[in-house]
């Protein structure tokens, strides 16, 4: 049960529960020659009952005032799923809608219809572990791996708060990796989903770092690249070639990078709500394979249990000495 105390000196006054076992609290009375009585069994059991429950009664008391509780808890659970780790752009772009403009008439920011695609995506995903995190000027560790999703729905809510101008893509997806450094091989698919509307160039001292750490940790990413209007495509080839380079298309240089990392990859281009509803979709319907991990259950404090039963158990007691016959 891993139960354990705050104040473990109260436990000292436990000795106290033992009182009753000495005197049931039942009025006596003389008789002239007690050999005279029969035998009473259901009274000498009524007694004894008396007895147990005052004490477990004291017992209930002094266990709240000693501040018992369950702790932490780690359980094996095998569902469906994968460990995904949602990395957003929190970049200034993410503010406007796909016309790119600023939202107006009760149209949608691209990083709020993101938003709430990806918290229908977690309701249907009963069994994945989710962790979220963002980038923008420097990465932002939001939400670890967890199976809770009232906690990532919270974390995914925050998103789509005003964001910075630069676009920092590199230090974002290595933090999306120190993501999967506790995690075992055996513990199910390892996932990036990316959600942005643009990218930088990538330095390649940072192209190495990454490329180190991802044949670390193999993992399956996902681009969904927001487009906006009359901005390039991640799939287009510049006509000019001297526009053929990351500083002037730093999207096709970042797709062209992820195609060159040897992980399962996959990108789609979406260029309103209803094509980035399809891309969630997809990605819902691929990953959903068994998935074996660990799910942590917090610690419990079980103090207000402990004086409810003994609330009940006192006023047991008391109705019980109530129907006390008197002479």
């Amino acid at each position: 049960m891993n139960l354990a105390v705050v104040y473990p000196w109260a436990l000292t006054a436990l000795a106290l529960a033992l009182l009753p076992l000495f005197n049931n609290g039942v009025s006596s009375h003389r008789y002239p020659d007690a050999s005279v009585l029969p035998d009473d069994r259901l009274s000498e059991l009524y007694s004894l009952l008396l007895k147990l429950v005052a004490t477990a009664a004291m017992a209930s008391l002094i266990l709240g005032m000693a501040g018992l509780y369950r702790s932490e808890q780690w359980v094996e659970r095998v569902g469906r799923g994968a460990n995904i780790v949602m990395l957003f752009d929190r970049s200034s772009s993410m503010d406007h809608t796909f016309a790119g403009q600023a939202p107006g008439g009760g149209e949608e920011s691209k990083a709020s219809a993101a938003k709430h695609l990806l918290m229908e995506l977690i309701k249907r995903r009963k069994n994945d572990r989710i962790g979220v995190a963002a980038y923008s000027t420097s990465p932002l560790y939001v939400m670890p791996l967890t199976e809770n999703k009232e906690a990532v729905a919270a974390a995914i809510s925050a998103t789509d708060t005003p964001g910075l101008a630069y676009t920092n893509i590199s230090k974002g997806l290595a933090m999306a990796l120190s993501f999967f450094q506790e995690q075992t091989p055996e513990s199910g698919s390892k996932i990036i989903l990316l959600v942005s509307d643009g990218a930088a160039a990538i330095d390649a001292d940072s192209e190495r770092k990454l490329r180190q750490w991802i044949a670390r940790q193999p993992i399956r990413l996902y681009w969904i690249f927001l487009r906006g209007k009359n901005n390039p495509g991640i799939f287009d080839k510049p006509e000019d070639p001297r526009d053929d380079n990351a500083q002037a298309r730093p999207e096709r240089y970042l797709h062209l990078f992820f195609k060159s990392l040897g992980i399962p990859y996959r990108a789609y281009q979406a260029e309103s709500p209803s094509a980035l509803q399809q891309a969630v979709a997809e990605i819902d319907r691929l990953e959903n394979k068994p998935l074996h991990y660990r799910e942590n259950i917090p610690r419990e404090d079980l103090s207000g249990v402990c004086y409810a039963a003994a609330a009940l158990l006192l006023s047991l007691l008391l109705g019980l000495k109530l129907c006390e016959a008197r002479p």
